[in-house]
């Protein structure tokens, strides 16, 4: 067993099997309906939750972990002798890095160590699986750290979003803009850019099209990629992720290509029927 183990929260996305093939550690956010709230990927999952927000017309709540959560999860390893390295959510996005920073204090000097992806959904996941396979290789958590720090600016996320409706009801675009972003089937393209989420470009038509233009983009850059894996996630798109996946297995030498079902937190923001492409880029020499 390795002397190191890998935590990751559940806005970290990992494909199915994942979790216990890897034996990574998953820490829920929670996702908070009126006066219920639930562990993200525990209890509730993306189909549950768009069920609620058809009947109950808005958007729960999402928060992060708190300080006690990340102690429980850590104490045993801790106990057990093993050191821990924790990739969190984008500290711009959410309080999780904090939280997790306050849990560390608790324990030992040296023995929590806590990343900050400065990304969310499967771009945290490219992260944790460099550490789960250094980890395996014998690294210590320090250098795991090291590694980690290096290869977060090198992550490329990109997704499509089907609809305005989440991003307006969760107060992150107005009325007025969601009313043209429909009439003119306009797709926004976001990016993840240091750590926080920005509009990349936006294609008018056929959410297709706006697909499309994002494998183009990933295809553009098949020289500058790393070749261990690229994650296409998705919120209720499976067909759609599993064709990109196919065309970037075709395409490129990367050595895995993975799919990746997004969970409640990230669902609750971008909507139902979003895709998205993440991969690393190659470290410079």
């Amino acid at each position: 067993m390795s002397k190191v183990k890998i935590f990751a929260d559940s806005t970290s996305d990992l494909p199915a099997g994942w979790k216990s093939q890897y034996q990574i550690g998953i820490i829920p956010l929670y996702v908070v309906f009126e006066d219920k709230t639930y562990r993200d990927g525990l209890d509730i999952t993306p189909p549950d939750l768009y069920s609620k927000v058809e009947s109950g017309g808005s958007l729960p709540k999402t928060t992060a972990p708190s300080p006690r959560d990340f102690m429980e999860m850590f104490a045993p390893h801790i106990e057990h002798g093993e050191d821990i390295v924790y990739i969190s959510l984008s500290s711009k996005l959410s309080s999780t890095y904090q939280n997790a920073l306050i849990a560390a204090a608790e324990f030992p000097e040296g023995r929590v160590h806590i990343v900050d992806s400065l990304n969310l959904c499967s771009g945290i996941g490219l992260l944790v699986m460099k550490a789960v396979r250094a980890a395996e290789e014998g690294m210590s958590a320090t250098e795991i750290v090291s590694l980690l720090e290096k290869s977060r600016p090198l992550v490329e996320t990109e997704f499509v979003i089907d609809t305005l409706e989440y991003l307006y009801k969760g107060g992150r675009c107005s009325g007025m803009q969601n009313f043209i972003g429909s009439l003119l089937q306009i797709r926004p393209v976001l990016k993840v850019v240091d750590g926080n989420i920005i509009p990349a470009y936006k294609v008018r038509g056929k959410k297709e099209k706006a697909v499309q233009q994002m494998l183009d983009n990933a295809l553009a850059n098949v020289g500058e990629m790393d070749k261990d894996l690229i994650i296409v996630a998705h919120t209720l798109a499976e067909e759609e992720a599993l064709r990109l996946a196919a065309i970037l297995r075709e395409q490129t030498s990367v050595r895995e290509v993975a799919v990746a079902e997004a969970g409640c937190v990230i669902s609750s923001h971008c909507g139902p029927h979003t895709v998205a492409i993440m991969y690393t880029k190659k470290a410079s020499n």
